[in-house]
C-alpha cells in the first residue's frame, strides 16, 4: 500500500484500489499536488507486475473528479505555463491508457471536466445512480473547452454525439451516461459501488465483460462540424466565442489523425482559449455566480435570522404580483396582498394564470390551489397584519403615497416586523422617516418579471442595521434570488449604470446615427438586447423620470413621454412597431444634433467607458464595497455578456480601468 498524500493504492488479491481523496477541499480537483500523487501511484502501478487490474474511487460519497481548479486556469497568462500544464493532463492520462492491465473507473458523485478525462482514459467506468452523480464536459460554459483529452477520447467512444455534449456543456445522471455509452454499467443507488465494481473488474480480467466499443465513421466530421459551428453561431446571435469555435476546430482536425497527434492539436487550441479574455470572463462569471448562489453564505457570521411565517404584499401590480409569485411558490407560506378594491381580482387571476404556466411545465412543487389557498387579499390594514414578520412594498412610485403607506403600516405590524421597499428610483433613506423603528426598514429592488429574473437588490439606508441586511439576505435566498448588497444611492447599482447607457445611446440617434446600428452594436458585444429596445420595454417615462430627478434634461425622451410613447408593451407606442421595427413616426420626435457618425465599436467602447466610470464611483463611494457586486449586478440584472464577466471584470481584461484609472478593479 502506498500512503500518498491524494491518491493511496491498496491490494485486495491481485486487483489494486486506488483512492483518491483532497482531504481538506469540498471537491477532488487536479492540482500540481494532486497530480505529484497520481504519479507516485502511476510509477507502482507501472512496475508491478502482479497487477491485475486498478479501480479507482473517490474517497468523498459526493464526488468523484470536479476536473482542473478554475483558478489556476484564471491565473494562467502565459503559452509556456499553460502548456506545461496541459502536458501535465495529456502525459499522465497517456501513461493511464499505456498499463498492461485494464482500469476502471468506479464513479459516484460529481464526475466533470477533468475528472471524467481521467475516467474516459481507463479501459472502463461504473457509476452508481445518485441524486448527485453527474457525468459531463462542462467547460465551454466557464469559457473553454475539454483539453485534457476530452474532446478526442469522448468522440473516439461514442461518436457524433459527443459534439453537442461538449458545446453544450450537458452534465448528464448517471443513467442518461450509461444510454449514451460512456458509462459501461450501472449500480442502483442502494448498492456497493466498491463491491460491484471489484466483480466488474473480474468480468474484464477474463474478458467476459460486455464492453460496447463500436468502430466510429468519421468521414462525415467536417459536415458535423459545420452544422454544429452555425448551430453554436446561432445561440450566440452570430458572436463566435473562442470556446466553442475552437472545440469544434478540434474536434474537426484531431478525429482526422491517431490520437497522439489529434492531442497535440488540442492542446495548440486549449492554449489560444485559456489566453482569450472571454475565458478569463467567463471564469470569473463563474466564480460571482458561486458567491451569490447561496445568500445565506453572505450573512454575518453566526446570525440567526428571524423565522419568516407569514408575510404581505402592499401593491398588487406588476411588481407586486410578481414578489407575491415568488414567496408563494418558493417558501408556500400565507401571504397578505393589500391595494385598492378594483386591483384584488385581475391581480389573483394573473397569479392563478402564471402558476397554471409553471405546473404545466413542473416547476411547481405543490398544486396551484394550494398556492392560491395561501392568498390573503384585502384592501385595509386588518388585524392580520399583526402576524406579519415581512412586508415587501410595491406601490406607486410617489414618495407622498409612500409617506402614507408606511405611516398607516407602522400602526398595524409588529415593532420587529422587517419593512423593505421594491422602489426604483426613491431614496431609502428619505422613506425610511416614515417608519417606526427605522432600522428594520431597507431596499429589496426586484427585477421584472420577477418571477424570471434571478437578481435583487439589497438595499442599506442610513439607518438600516445589520440585522435587517442579514435578515433580507436570508429572505432572498428563501425566495431563490441572487442579491446585491449595496447602500442607498440614485438607482442603487444597475439603474445607476444604466443611465448613462441610455443617456449616451439617445445623443447617438440624435447625432443621426440609426437606431438599429446603435441596437446592432450592443447585441453584437453581447446584450440580449440594445440600449434602444431595452429603454422601450423598461418604459421611456420610467428612464424620463429619473433623468428628471437627476436635473438631466433629455429633449427626445420628453417628446416620446408627451406623445404617449412610453413603450411598445406600456402603451402601445414606443420606438418600435409589433414587428420590431423601428417605428417611422417615432423617428420624427428625435432631437436633432450636429451629425457625428460613429462605427459600433466605437459605440462599444464608450458605452462600457460611461458604465465603468460609475462603477469605479460606486466604489469611491462605498456604495458598494467590491466591483464583483457591480458585476453580479449587470450580469443577473440586465444580461451583461457571461463570457465579458461583467464590466468591471472586462475593463481590467481589455486594459480600460489600468488606462482611466492606472490600476484594475480586481
Amino acid at each position: 500500500m502506498t500512503d500518498g498524500k491524494i491518491f493511496n493504492l491498496r491490494m485486495e488479491g491481485n486487483v489494486g484500489i486506488v483512492t483518491f481523496d483532497m482531504v481538506s477541499d469540498v471537491m477532488n480537483t487536479w492540482t500540481e499536488e494532486a497530480f505529484a500523487s497520481f504519479h507516485e501511484v502511476l510509477e507502482i502501478m507501472e512496475k508491478d507486475e502482479t497487477i491485475k487490474g486498478v479501480i479507482f474511487i473517490s474517497g468523498k460519497p459526493d464526488n468523484f473528479f470536479a476536473g482542473a481548479n478554475l483558478k489556476m486556469i484564471e491565473e494562467m497568462n502565459e503559452e509556456r505555463e499553460i502548456i506545461k500544464t496541459i502536458d501535465l493532463f495529456h502525459d499522465s492520462f497517456r501513461r493511464l491508457t499505456k498499463l498492461k492491465y485494464p482500469t476502471l473507473a468506479a464513479i459516484n458523485g460529481h464526475c466533470l471536466g477533468g475528472g471524467l478525462e481521467f475516467a474516459l482514459a481507463c479501459t472502463a467506468r461504473i457509476a452508481k445512480e445518485s441524486k448527485t452523480t453527474v457525468i459531463g464536459l462542462p467547460e465551454c460554459n466557464v469559457g473553454l473547452f475539454p483539453g485534457g483529452g476530452g474532446t478526442q477520447r469522448l468522440p473516439r467512444l461514442i461518436g457524433y454525439p459527443a459534439i453537442e455534449l461538449i458545446l453544450q456543456g450537458k452534465m448528464l445522471p448517471a443513467a442518461k451516461a450509461h444510454e449514451a455509452g460512456i458509462v459501461d454499467q450501472l449500480v442502483p443507488a442502494a448498492g456497493d459501488l466498491l463491491e460491484e465494481s471489484q466483480s466488474f473488474m473480474q468480468e474484464i480480467i477474463s474478458g467476459t465483460a460486455e464492453l460496447k466499443r463500436p468502430e466510429q465513421d468519421f468521414s462525415q466530421v467536417d459536415a458535423a462540424a459545420e452544422q454544429a459551428r452555425q448551430g453554436a453561431l446561432k445561440a450566440t446571435k452570430g458572436r463566435e466565442l473562442p470556446a466553442h469555435m475552437l472545440a469544434i476546430r478540434s474536434i474537426q482536425e484531431g478525429l482526422k489523425v491517431p490520437l497522439d497527434d489529434a492531442l497535440e492539436i488540442e492542446k495548440k487550441n486549449f492554449v489560444e482559449v485559456v489566453l482569450s479574455h472571454e475565458a478569463k470572463g467567463s471564469i470569473n462569471t463563474f466564480f460571482i455566480k458561486s458567491m451569490t448562489d447561496k445568500p445565506k453564505s453572505m450573512m454575518t457570521g453566526g446570525f440567526v435570522p428571524k423565522p419568516l411565517k407569514k408575510a404581505a404584499v402592499l401593491g398588487f401590480g406588476t411588481m407586486g404580483r410578481g414578489i407575491a409569485i415568488e414567496i408563494l411558490r418558493n417558501m408556500q407560506i400565507p401571504v397578505i396582498i393589500k391595494d385598492i378594491p378594483e386591483a384584488l381580482e385581475p391581480g389573483k387571476a394573473f397569479l392563478r394564470k402564471t402558476f397554471d404556466g409553471m405546473a404545466e411545465k413542473k416547476r411547481l412543487k405543490v398544486p396551484v390551489d394550494d398556492l392560491m389557498n395561501l392568498i390573503t387579499t384585502t384592501s385595509e390594514y386588518t388585524d392580520e397584519f399583526k402576524e406579519v414578520d415581512i412586508v415587501v412594498e410595491a406601490v406607486f412610485e410617489d414618495i407622498k403615497v409612500k409617506e402614507q403607506v408606511y405611516g398607516k403600516l407602522s400602526e398595524v405590524v409588529k415593532d420587529d416586523c422587517v419593512i423593505s421597499s421594491n422602489t426604483s428610483s426613491l431614496p431609502i433613506t428619505t422613506m425610511s422617516q416614515y417608519v417606526k423603528n427605522p432600522e428594520r426598514f431597507g431596499g429589496t429592488h426586484f427585477f421584472s418579471p420577477v418571477w424570471l429574473m434571478q437578481l435583487v437588490e439589497i438595499i442599506r439606508g442610513e439607518k438600516t442595521n445589520q440585522d435587517t441586511i442579514d435578515n433580507l439576505l436570508n429572505f432572498a435566498a428563501l425566495i431563490r434570488k441572487r442579491p446585491v448588497v449595496c447602500r442607498d444611492n440614485p438607482g442603487f447599482v444597475v439603474n445607476a449604470l444604466l443611465f448613462p447607457y441610455f443617456l449616451n445611446s439617445m445623443k447617438y440617434i440624435e447625432e443621426g446615427n440609426t437606431i438599429e446600428k446603435v441596437d446592432r452594436a450592443m447585441t453584437g458585444f453581447g446584450m440580449p438586447v440594445g440600449p434602444i429596445r431595452l429603454n422601450d420595454e423598461v418604459g421611456i417615462d420610467v428612464t424620463y423620470k429619473v433623468f428628471v430627478g437627476m436635473g438631466i434634461e433629455q429633449k427626445t425622451m420628453k417628446n416620446m413621454v408627451e406623445d404617449g410613447r412610453l413603450g411598445l408593451k406600456k402603451s402601445e407606442k414606443g420606438w418600435f412597431l409589433k414587428d420590431g421595427s423601428v417605428d417611422p413616426d417615432a423617428l420624427l420626435l428625435i432631437d436633432k444634433k450636429e451629425p457625428k457618425e460613429r462605427t459600433e465599436e466605437e459605440i462599444q467602447m464608450e458605452l462600457l467607458t460611461e458604465m465603468v466610470k460609475v462603477g469605479k464611483d460606486l466604489l469611491d463611494r462605498k456604495v458598494v464595497d467590491d466591483p464583483r457586486m457591480i458585476d453580479v449586478g449587470m450580469v443577473w440584472g440586465v444580461g451583461f455578456p457571461p463570457d465579458k464577466g461583467g464590466p468591471m471584470k472586462w475593463s481590467d481584461l481589455i486594459g480600460l480601468s489600468e488606462k482611466l484609472f492606472g490600476k484594475s478593479f480586481y
